[in-house]
């Protein structure tokens, strides 16, 4: 099966920049692709200093889909968000005052891989942090999701008016220029030993390592989730409306294979009574198969196009979680995320839209903040969903709910409630 690979490099333009990004793409090019992926054939995507995070989003959302294995190279520079202070990769236009807007946000890349199958995939990175970002990032790793392998560094921030260059990633692709592929583990290792002594670096600095299993210094960032995800791609039909509202899609589970996407759901702790895949009552019955996880059956059943089936599983499990924890708990919201994401994924934009809406508004019945990213991740994900919804009665009746949900719930993004009314006004016209 063919592999995919996505080249990825980012960086400022102007005096933001901190690192040469775009530097090391001719070389990693010059590699065969069959090498870069360690496949017998492979399809390249290369993504030379983006300007829109949708951009990103977009071919990283169809290199996370494609089948057989990804291999992601990665070089960059990271800047934190002032509002949440989250890291983001900064792209083309971002400036210190912009982050939140013209960057890509680092979790996405953890959400848009988590359904992928464990080992197939592998991410090298090689960024270069600001003073904020190193700051922040001593105590709390990064990470790409708990089925992917990161490989990489984080440097320290280079001297004022100097622009790093990115070595590590240069060592890479040099390495594989070679035409041999070794183990991500030992390419890894032998890169990092021919990476010269940065001589920009702050004094006393040292890069962050990342690999398998190692970690620097505090506690891991993000926090260990209680749940782990589950995701599904957007509708394909051409929508009644303007599907592309001013809000960033799903935040969250490749060659010029259209855009294919699935927006990511955390995965709840196992239910008391049915620690696997077993159906809600099943547990205990003799002869019953040996217990898997719910999620994989789920993912299994989405795989090959038993849609059905995975909305059915996922249905009961919510209903067990009602029975067992009560209307607005955790395992309840995850379980209507999990539905809402398979109506997407099976194409069923109305029915995905319906289930953002009802778990936003279910998570600020429970007490939720408007602005909890959770609240506005779930209000999000309707809007995008609306937007492909072809039908302009049940357009419009989602529509009137979703103005009622942003008036509470604006998100981001400047003018999404606008946008809605907009779009609204242009319903009425249509029959």
């Amino acid at each position: 099966m063919p592999g995919t690979v996505l080249l990825l490099a980012a960086s400022p333009v102007g005096r933001g920049c901190l690192v040469d990004a775009a530097s090391v793409l001719p070389v990693l090019a010059a590699v065969a692709p069959a090498v870069l992926s360690g496949t017998e054939t492979a399809n390249v995507v290369e993504l030379a200093d983006p300007l829109e995070p949708q951009a990103v989003l977009t071919r990283l959302r169809a290199a996370a889909t494609a089948p057989g294995p990804l291999t992601m190279f990665v070089t960059g520079q990271l800047q934190l968000d002032r509002r949440q202070r989250l890291p983001h990769l900064a792209l083309a236009r971002t400036t210190p005052a912009t982050v939140r807007y013209t960057a890509f946000p680092w979790r996405w890349v953890a959400d848009e891989l988590r359904l992928r199958p464990p080992g197939s995939t592998t991410v090298f990175v090689d960024l270069h942090a600001d003073a904020d970002t190193w700051e922040f990032l001593a105590g709390r790793p990064l990470t790409a999701g708990p089925s992917t392998e990161l490989y990489g560094r984080v440097a320290p921030p280079p001297s004022r008016r100097t622009v790093a260059q990115p070595a590590y990633m240069r060592a890479v692709a040099t390495l594989l220029r070679s035409g041999h592929r070794p183990s991500p583990d030992q390419l890894h290792q032998q890169a990092l030993t021919r990476i010269p002594g940065e001589e920009n670096a702050r004094p006393g600095a040292a890069d962050l390592v990342l690999a398998p299993g190692r970690a620097w210094a505090g506690q891991p960032w993000p926090p260990a989730p209680e749940f782990t995800t589950v995701t599904a791609p957007p509708h394909a039909h051409a929508p009644a409306h303007p599907p592309h509202p001013p809000v960033p899609p799903p935040v969250s589970p490749v060659s010029s294979v259209p855009s294919v996407s699935m927006p990511t759901v955390p995965t709840p702790p196992p239910a008391p009574s049915a620690p696997s895949a077993q159906l809600p009552g099943q547990a205990g019955r003799r002869g019953s198969p040996v217990p898997r996880d719910p999620h994989q059956e789920i993912t299994a059943a989405v795989r090959d196009g038993r849609h059905d089936d995975a909305f059915a599983l996922a249905a009961r499990w919510e209903r067990e979680a009602l029975r067992t924890h009560g209307s607005g708990s955790e395992p309840v919201l995850h379980w209507m995320e999990v539905r809402a994401d398979l109506a997407m994924f099976a194409g069923d934009a109305e029915r995905s839209c319906r289930g953002w809406l009802a778990l936003a508004a279910n998570r600020l019945d429970a007490g939720q903040a408007p602005g909890a990213p959770e609240v506005e991740s779930a209000v999000d994900r309707a809007h995008h969903q609306w937007g492909l919804v072809d039908d302009p009665a049940r357009a419009r009746e989602l529509g009137a709910e979703l103005a009622r949900l942003r008036q509470r719930v604006p998100g981001r993004r400047e003018g999404a409630l606008d946008h809605v009314r907009r779009q609204l006004s242009q319903l009425q016209t249509q029959t």
